[in-house]
């Protein structure tokens, strides 16, 4: 009996995997991991000082789908004084990574900012992506103290999403011209991929306001914002996010081969509240009004379910509620 429970749990730790990434991908596999390993740093640089988030609209998205990814945005340095009202914040779940750059003797972590907003509504390169052309529409955005975050509707279709990933970070190069000599010179700029998996892989990318195609069928939350995709781009984008300042050109905090690491979030998936185990997200806030369980407070009266995120001082998954 013992064998066949130990042989059952470890089917769904390896299967209830619903988000990570490899440099870095969220994947489709959210599965909590509660003694995670120590991210070690690797002496590479991390995104410091003042940093804009710069988002690249692919597809149709109504304004109000758009309203839930910049009130996400502009609450992770939000100057809101604290107060009960408020609190848990994104902007509390965000300090968490400040104790990196101690750890690492850098002077100052990051602020971040929401920068220029880039619209292609008319699918300029299909509606079928390759990880190139991802890359290709990140480096319309600024590169220079910057990350660009490519966000694809829900009926664009990108290599490996719902099939391996539900988001994916990395760096590619830039290039500039030196004044009036024929030279150019080179540097990297961070990029991230979401994808909205509302219609597509819903039960993958957007659990737990989703039931997964595997695991226990426990039944769905009720999303904070009323929207499965954006909810669940959220979890994405804020997973990405925090591995994107703390590893942002692949030699700085993760754990396990650099092609495939476990992050300052990935090192604690499926973990968003105390008591979390698999297919279950953990002890939530409840909306008394509309039921949506969410742990995080934003700017403009916004709820946002937001994941676990690794605390190198305690060596632990860090959760708000």
């Amino acid at each position: 009996m013992a064998s066949f429970v130990t042989q059952n749990a470890l089917k769904i730790f390896l299967i209830l995997s619903l988000f990570q990434i490899s440099l870095a991908g969220r994947k489709l596999s959210e599965v909590v991991q509660e003694q995670p390993q120590l991210l070690i740093y690797h002496n590479g640089p991390l995104l410091s000082g003042r940093i804009t988030i710069n988002l690249i609209w692919y597809g149709k998205f109504k304004p109000t789908e758009r309203a839930i990814i910049t009130d996400f945005i502009t609450s992770l340095s939000s100057s809101t004084t604290p107060s009960q009202n408020n609190q848990p914040s994104v902007a509390q779940w965000w300090r968490t990574t400040e104790k990196y750059y101690h750890l690492s003797s850098k002077k100052s972590s990051t602020s971040l900012s929401l920068g220029k907003q880039i619209f292609d509504e008319n699918y300029s390169l299909g509606k079928s992506l390759e990880n190139e052309q991802i890359v290709e529409l990140a480096s319309k955005g600024k590169h220079k103290n910057a990350i660009n975050v490519v966000l694809t509707a829900s009926d664009v279709a990108v290599e490996g999403f719902c099939m391996s990933r539900c988001g994916t970070h990395g760096s590619a190069l830039s290039s500039r011209n030196i004044g009036h000599i024929n030279a150019k010179t080179y540097s990297k700029f961070a990029y991230i991929w979401v994808g909205n998996s509302q219609t597509q892989c819903p039960g993958q990318c957007a659990w737990p306001f989703h039931q997964p195609i595997y695991g226990p069928q426990n039944p769905p939350l009720i999303a904070p914002n009323n929207n499965v995709g954006l909810d669940g781009m959220v979890i994405n984008l804020a997973s990405l996010i925090a591995g994107t300042v703390t590893n942002p050109f692949g030699n700085g905090y993760f754990q396990g081969p650099a092609e495939a690491p476990l992050e300052a979030s990935s090192a604690c998936p499926g973990i968003y509240g105390k008591g979390a185990y698999p297919g279950y997200a953990g002890n939530l806030l409840v909306d008394p009004t509309t039921g949506a369980s969410y742990n995080a407070r934003g700017d403009n009266g916004r709820k946002y379910l937001l994941p676990a995120l690794y605390d190198p001082a305690t060596s632990s998954c860090s959760t708000l509620v």
